[in-house]
């Protein structure tokens, strides 16, 4: 069920659609009275694929909403998404808004959960990293009757609004900056790949400008844990220690990417003239590197302030007009680690 006149479901939908009295519903989301166990599960089957959630303001506060916006992130470690923060508060601040940040993990139940809570307090509106989601997450989305933006990515359709880049193509330019620079034997190391699914939108356009070129990655790695420096000097090690024929090293994100530095430093090897390196994100921290990492800017503050944006003008008496589909465009930074050609 969709809600295209953003009016947020209520206990009379449920009601409807289950054929059960408002009344009824009301005890079985809220756990309270003597219902039966089929009724129950009827109750919550049909609110969950409705997308309803309950509306914990009581009283007058009822119909109303809080300013508030959901701001819901996979990580606080993870070093991008803080700058997104501060692009959102940038905005957000000369207006009777403010961020609440929900992190999820990288888990899609974790969001699930992390969603249903933040909506139930009735935000004016919500900015959510990524676009892929479970269904019952994207049924609430849908049927909130807020303005939703999802950030970070551009490679898919939105709920409603969407700011971000595309990870794909910025895959693909790499590759081809890679490839032009004359390296050929190219080994990948990425993190959190299962459930990044930008990382993995990048290794695919990746992947897709080596083979147009009839290139192949010739070693990868995966790893499920976050990004660090010495999680880069590890997987970089033992990857060269498989294949030392190896030129190249391109790495899912800039920490471990400045790792992998590091530790061919350490060994006296030749960078970028005996094997090059690049990262992604133009994370400012490694700025005091003995060498600069190519990596490219994933334009984390501006799609912060988009996105913001995008609710802020949203909740006006008379919006101006504005672009609910927001694609920016990184660039590459070759730093002292990539050659140019």
């Amino acid at each position: 069920m969709t809600n295209d006149n953003k009016r947020p479901l209520t206990l009379r939908d449920v009601s409807d659609a289950t054929g059960v009295s408002e009344m009824t519903v009301s005890r079985v989301l809220r756990n309270r009275g003597d219902v039966s166990e089929k009724t129950r599960q009827k109750v919550l089957g049909a609110a969950k694929e409705l997308g309803y959630v309950p509306n914990k303001i009581a009283g007058a506060l009822a119909s109303k909403r809080v300013n508030l916006v959901a701001v819901i992130i996979p990580s606080l470690s993870n070093m991008v998404f803080p700058e997104v923060l501060t692009g959102i508060n940038r905005v957000l601040e000369d207006t009777v808004l403010q961020p609440v940040v929900g992190v999820t993990d990288y888990q899609p139940e974790k969001e699930e959960k992390v969603l249903y809570e933040m909506l139930s307090w009735r935000p004016s509106g919500v900015i959510i990293a990524g676009l892929e989601h479970t269904e019952p997450a994207r049924a609430m989305l849908a049927a909130s009757g807020i303005p939703v933006v999802e950030i970070m990515d551009t490679d898919g359709k939105p709920v409603d609004a969407m700011v971000g880049i595309s990870h794909r193509r910025a895959g693909r330019e790499m590759a081809r900056a890679i490839l032009k620079a004359g390296y050929s034997h190219i080994g990948f190391m990425g993190t959190k790949m299962p459930l990044d699914h930008r990382a993995r939108k990048r290794f695919e356009g990746f992947t897709e400008a080596l083979a147009k070129e009839g290139v192949e990655i010739e070693d990868r790695e995966f790893y499920s844990g976050g990004s660090a420096l010495a999680k880069g000097r590890e997987m970089t090690q033992a990857m060269l220690e498989r294949s030392p024929e190896l030129d190249f090293l391109y790495y899912s994100n800039d920490m471990i990417g400045a790792g992998g530095l590091l530790h061919l430093l350490d060994q006296g090897i030749d960078v970028p003239g005996q094997i090059g390196l690049a990262g992604f994100n133009g994370v400012e921290l490694l700025a005091g590197l003995p060498r600069q990492l190519a990596t490219m800017d994933a334009c984390r503050r501006e799609i912060g302030m988009k996105a913001a944006q995008i609710i802020a003008a949203q909740l006006e008496d008379s919006p101006a007009p504005f672009e609910k589909h927001v694609t920016l465009t990184p660039t590459i930074s070759y730093g002292d680690t990539l050659k140019r050609r």
